[in-house]
């Protein structure tokens, strides 16, 4: 995986600016290039758009309107029009054209400020794109540009499996100079016969050994912490945690999903749900380079 190059799915709407803004936040402390992407949906094998091209220029013509407005606030962005039978499919497929290794997507749609609510183009992407995708909630474009990335938290398991989130996390941290979290649940909502004292007990453990594993990829500058989330529940001990404004949470795909595909799991989906910030899916399975 590259973070050279990151692909943003726009849409004329709040949430494709929250999208564009947290884009250009991630390009910015990365130093990476940004590619913002409409999809226009193709006319094939689709009776309900016209083929007319006249109103095919018209609509790459708005698509192109639209684009200009967006990178507007940004210099050294770059907007593209692509067509493809479906939203999720046009930005695989820019991903794979521009060789980004994230796309982002806005989440708002109508959900409360700050949280994720997911459309169906991040629905698609969450259980089928082989990069990972980044989450913008709603309320993402009103976030201070000058922020940056102040910290990248990971949530981590008890379970073997995690070595490319925990690459991908180490690397954007190194990458940005931002500190690095790492954050276990192990032990909430659990079923009352099991210890939850001895879990949590476990899950600092496991998280004390990741963390010395991940510091010696990281520069000696970069802080690294680890924590252990607790509450009743999954969303209780996720809202209880300490969240800085334009910080970024990364979470693993499930193990249900296909090798080099994402598949949001009912862990991570309750996180999501609960989360105030930016959360990127990474896949079980990819090679990350720094």
């Amino acid at each position: 995986m590259s973070i050279d190059r990151i692909v943003v799915g726009y849409t004329a709407t709040e949430a494709g600016t929250d999208a564009v803004t947290l884009g250009a936040r991630l390009g910015d402390a990365l130093d990476a290039s940004v590619h913002v992407v409409v999809v226009l949906p193709s006319a094939e094998n689709n009776v309900s758009i016209p083929v007319d091209a006249a109103y095919e220029r018209l609509v790459q013509d708005t698509a192109r309107g639209w684009l200009r407005d967006a990178v507007a606030p940004h210099p050294g962005i770059r907007g593209h029009v692509r067509v493809a039978q479906s939203v999720s499919e046009g930005l695989v497929a820019a991903a794979e054209e521009f060789d980004a290794g994230v796309i982002v997507v806005g989440t708002g749609g109508g959900g409360p400020r700050g949280r994720h609510r997911l459309g169906t183009t991040a629905e698609e992407l969450v259980h089928s794109a082989p990069v990972p995708v980044a989450l913008a909630p709603e309320g993402a474009r009103g976030v201070d540009p000058s922020v940056g990335l102040p910290r990248v938290t990971a949530a981590i398991g008890t379970r073997p499996g995690a070595n490319v989130l925990l690459d991908t996390a180490a690397s954007l941290s190194r990458r940005a100079k931002a500190p690095l979290r790492l954050v276990s649940l192990a032990g909430v909502d659990l079923p009352d016969r099991v210890d939850a004292g001895l879990t949590r007990l476990t899950g600092q453990t496991h998280a004390a050994s990741v963390l010395d594993t991940v510091r010696a990829s990281l520069a000696d500058e970069v802080p690294a912490e680890a924590v252990v989330g607790t509450g009743s529940d999954i969303e209780d001990a996720v809202s209880r945690l300490d969240w800085q404004p334009g910080e970024i949470a990364l979470v693993g795909s499930s193990r249900l999903a296909q090798p080099r595909r994402l598949f949001l799991g009912s862990t991570a989906g309750r996180i999501l749900r609960a989360l105030p910030v930016p959360m990127i899916v990474v896949p079980r399975t990819q090679e990350v380079s720094s």
